[in-house]
C-alpha cells in the first residue's frame, strides 16, 4: 500500500496573469503532522483548497487520500476533516445539537452519530454541558469541539487552517496533545499556523515564499540548514 496520504507534482494555480501557487512538490506521509507555513499572500491557503477538492489546478498533479485533485475532488471530501481559521460551528446550537448536525452531513447513520456523540463528550469532558449553547463554550473548548467534530466521520487526512489562532498558550498546548493523540492513531495531520514556536511540533515543516516552497525539512535540519537557533529566525532569513 502506498505510504503517503498526500502526493503532490509541480502543481501550480494561476489567477490570469497571477501566479498563486508555482510548480509546487511534496510528499506527506500517512500519520505525519506537516507544517504548512508562509506569511500572508505566500499561496497556503490557495494551496491547500486546491489539496481538498475546493479549487481546481491550472497544472501539475496530486493525490490526496489515494483521491487524483483534479478527477476526484469529490471523493477526495469524503475522506479528510477541515477546520477552518474562523469558527467554523452554529454557535446558536447546543454542543449535542453540533455533534448530531455535522454528524449527518457527513454521512453518518443516527446509530454512528449517537455512538460518535457519546464518546466526543466524554473525550472532552463536555458531557454536563452537552446541553449548552456552544456560544457559552470559553474559545479553547470550542476549538477542541469543532476538532473533534471534524474527524467525526473517521477521515485519513485532516486539514487545520490557523487552528490555534486567538487562544492562549496554554490552551494552545492543549490543543497539540489532542493533535498528536489523532496522529498517533494514523491519521495524517496537515496545519497552518501562524505560530512559529508550533513548527517545532511538526514531523517536518514546509515555508512557502511568494507561491513556491523555498524550504522542506524536519525543524532541526531546517534550523541547521540556515543556521538558526528557532523556526523564527529561519524563517525571517527564507523572507529577507
Amino acid at each position: 500500500m502506498n505510504s503517503y496520504s498526500i502526493e503532490v507534482e509541480n502543481l501550480t494555480k494561476k489567477f490570469g496573469e497571477f501566479t498563486a501557487v508555482d510548480n509546487i512538490s511534496f510528499k506527506v506521509a500517512k500519520g505525519e503532522i506537516f507544517g504548512f507555513l508562509g506569511a500572508n499572500g505566500a499561496g497556503k491557503t490557495t494551496a491547500m483548497r486546491m489539496l481538498t477538492g475546493l479549487s481546481k489546478p491550472t497544472s501539475g498533479q496530486g493525490t490526496v487520500a489515494g483521491f487524483n485533485v483534479i478527477r476526484d475532488h469529490e471523493k477526495i471530501k469524503t475522506r479528510i476533516g477541515y477546520m477552518s481559521q474562523k469558527f467554523s460551528l452554529y454557535e446558536d446550537l447546543t454542543v449535542r445539537q453540533n455533534i448530531r448536525l455535522f454528524g449527518g452531513i457527513y454521512g453518518l447513520s443516527n446509530q454512528e452519530i449517537r455512538e460518535k456523540s457519546e464518546t466526543i463528550l466524554h473525550d472532552l469532558r463536555l458531557s454536563e454541558v452537552s446541553s449548552k449553547l456552544v456560544a457559552a463554550l470559553p474559545l479553547g473548548w470550542k476549538q477542541r469541539l469543532a476538532f473533534a467534530i471534524s474527524m467525526i466521520h473517521d477521515p485519513d487526512i485532516v486539514f487545520l487552517d490557523e487552528p490555534t489562532g486567538g487562544v492562549d498558550p496554554f490552551v494552545r498546548r492543549q490543543f497539540w496533545e489532542a493533535i498528536y493523540e489523532a496522529a498517533g492513531h494514523g491519521r495524517t495531520i496537515f496545519v497552518t499556523t501562524h505560530y512559529l514556536d508550533e513548527a517545532e511540533y511538526c514531523d517536518r515543516v514546509s515555508i512557502m515564499v511568494s507561491g513556491r516552497i523555498e524550504a522542506l525539512d524536519t525543524p532541526t535540519n531546517l534550523k541547521k540548514q540556515f543556521n538558526a537557533s528557532t523556526m523564527d529566525n529561519v524563517f525571517v532569513k527564507l523572507v529577507r
